[in-house]
This record gives C-alpha cells, sequence and structure tokens, in this order.
C-alpha cells in the first residue's frame, strides 16, 4: 500500500508543558483543528477518560482518535481511524522540543492510502501537509493569544458579473504567496497612480493551477479597469475575468489564515455541496483596505466557480 509521511513544525513563544497540555485535552481541538474549522457543527463524542474522541461530520467525514503513548511536555503519540470518507488506519504524534524561551512543536503523520488510490500519494501528501501548516499557525495562534482570527461564512451561490482587469501574473512557491502579491500590488498601484488611472473595483487575486506536489502556484493579482489601456509596462497583463456563477465562501481574519477558506470551500465541492467548474479558475476578492483595516478584521471573499 502506498505510504505517506508528513513532518511539519512550528515555534510558539510558551512552554513546552502549555503546548503539551493544550494538544492533550481534545476539548480544546475545535479552537485550532484545520478540520473542525471548516465544519464546527460536526458531531464530536469524547471519551469520559480523555483519551479519545471520534467525529462524525458531512464535509470532513468522520473517524476516531486515541492516545497511544504520552511522555508529559516531551511526546504525545495518536491512533487515527478513518471510517469516512474511505476506511484506513493511520498514527501521529506532537513532538515538544524546547527552543530559545519557547517550544518547537513539530507534528507528524505515518500513513497508507488503499492500494486502488496509489496515484494520488504525491498529491495527498502535500494536502495533509499544508492541512498541518493551517493547523500548526492556528496552534499558534491559540496558545500565545488565545484567540484564531480566523472566521467562515457561506454566503453560497452569486452571479459574478465580471470585469477587465489590469495585473501581474507570477508563480511562487505557497509559502511565498503574501510576499510575492505583496509586491505585485505595490507595482501596481504605482503604476496606476503615475498613470493617473482610476481603479474601478477591489484588487483580486486569480489562481491559474496549483502544483500541490511542487508546492507551487501560478496567479494573476489585479485590479478591475473600466477600459484597458495600452502599452502596458513590461509583464503587465490585462484580460477578463469572465461573469459567471459562483459559490462563496467569506473569511474574516488575517491573510495568513486565509488557507482555511480555500480548504473549507473544496471539501464543500468534493462533499457534492456544490458542482466545481475547473474550467474556470478560482479567484479571492479582498474587501478591505488594508491601510484602514485591522488585520483580524480583514474580509476576503473566495469564489469557486460552479456549473
Amino acid at each position: 500500500m502506498p505510504k505517506i509521511a508528513v513532518n511539519k513544525s512550528i515555534v510558539v513563544a510558551v512552554s513546552p508543558d502549555k503546548a503539551y497540555e493544550t494538544i492533550r485535552d481534545f476539548h480544546q481541538w475545535n479552537r485550532w483543528s484545520p478540520w473542525v474549522i471548516c465544519e464546527p457543527d460536526c458531531q464530536m463524542t469524547y471519551a469520559d477518560n480523555g483519551k479519545s474522541y471520534a467525529w462524525d461530520g458531512k464535509i470532513i467525514g468522520s473517524g476516531s482518535v486515541e492516545i497511544a503513548e504520552e511522555q508529559p511536555s516531551e511526546a504525545i503519540h495518536f491512533r487515527l481511524t478513518f471510517l469516512k470518507p474511505w476506511k484506513s488506519k493511520a498514527t501521529f504524534s506532537f513532538l515538544f522540543q524546547p527552543e530559545g524561551d519557547g517550544v518547537r512543536v513539530t507534528w507528524t503523520m505515518d500513513s497508507s492510502l488503499p492500494s486502488f488510490l496509489f496515484f494520488m500519494k504525491g498529491m495527498m501528501t502535500a494536502m495533509i501537509g499544508m492541512d498541518y501548516d493551517r493547523g500548526l499557525r492556528m496552534l499558534k495562534d491559540y496558545l500565545e493569544t488565545g484567540n484564531v482570527h480566523s472566521k467562515l461564512e457561506y454566503p453560497g451561490q452569486a452571479d459574478f458579473e465580471g470585469f477587465q482587469y489590469v495585473g501581474i501574473r507570477a508563480q511562487c512557491s505557497m509559502t511565498q504567496i503574501g510576499d510575492q502579491m505583496k509586491a505585485d500590488f505595490e507595482r501596481l498601484a504605482q503604476w496606476f497612480k503615475d498613470s493617473n488611472l482610476e481603479i474601478a473595483e477591489k484588487p483580486f487575486a486569480v489562481y491559474h493551477r496549483f502544483h500541490l506536489s511542487k508546492g507551487t502556484t501560478e496567479f494573476t493579482t489585479g485590479y478591475p479597469v473600466k477600459a484597458v489601456p495600452e502599452n502596458l509596462p513590461e509583464g503587465f497583463v490585462s484580460a477578463e475575468l469572465a461573469a459567471c456563477p459562483v459559490y462563496r465562501v467569506k473569511h474574516t481574519g488575517p491573510y495568513h489564515h486565509l488557507g482555511n477558506a480555500w480548504s473549507s470551500g473544496m471539501m464543500r465541492a468534493q462533499a457534492k455541496v456544490f458542482r466545481q467548474n475547473k474550467k474556470i479558475p478560482a479567484f479571492e476578492i479582498y474587501e478591505s483596505d488594508p491601510s484602514t483595516t485591522k488585520e483580524e478584521d480583514t474580509v476576503t471573499m473566495i469564489h469557486f466557480p460552479i456549473k
């Protein structure tokens, strides 16, 4: 059977004891779990001895987690059983290593796929790794501040009217998206200002493709325009974001948690909440002005074209 191994870590400014005790408490997992945030009303059942819990959801599937072994403040090892969307078993661990004034929390997983899904090994490894990254970022916020500023809402279906735009197309690793977008938007904004051109609508980014196994993506950041000007600078592109029906996921919170909205939308597509039209790339529109909006109040609307 195809084997899957994942290893992700993050440094948190708390003691190993606090990190261990928080992760040891299953009742706190709904605050930072990268899956429960996508379906917070899924059914959760906790064992009286505190050593296991089970979940049952329409979006995130069902299964159970049990503590297999633990070394206080050093490591917790778990047994994981999936029931839906398919049956499988895995083991995973949290390791706690003092680092500076804090702790490095490492999340590992060893699992396997059913033989008939051998072709999904690379994609599944990448997707689980991305889920772990999302979870560790939320865990860090929760441990350090007591809160996770990532709120998901589902406005649902709507008719997107489309627009023409000027933008910059780029390719980078998924970990560099934020920095790349910031640089591209700054370049675009300066060009609009120097050219005395009006920005017609809110800024956006359209994702042309994801290379999950490579951890890279191709995307265009841009501004809508009423008319496309001639003689665009080198590296600039112009095109149309076509009118289409969409399914929307609203995220309120810092950009570094935006992956929660994307994952939640993709899970809903897989659960057939909506039928995604994969011939049209998904895109995000930035509803808030970052110069006047607190990071935790920033609103981004993800649009998934539908059939």
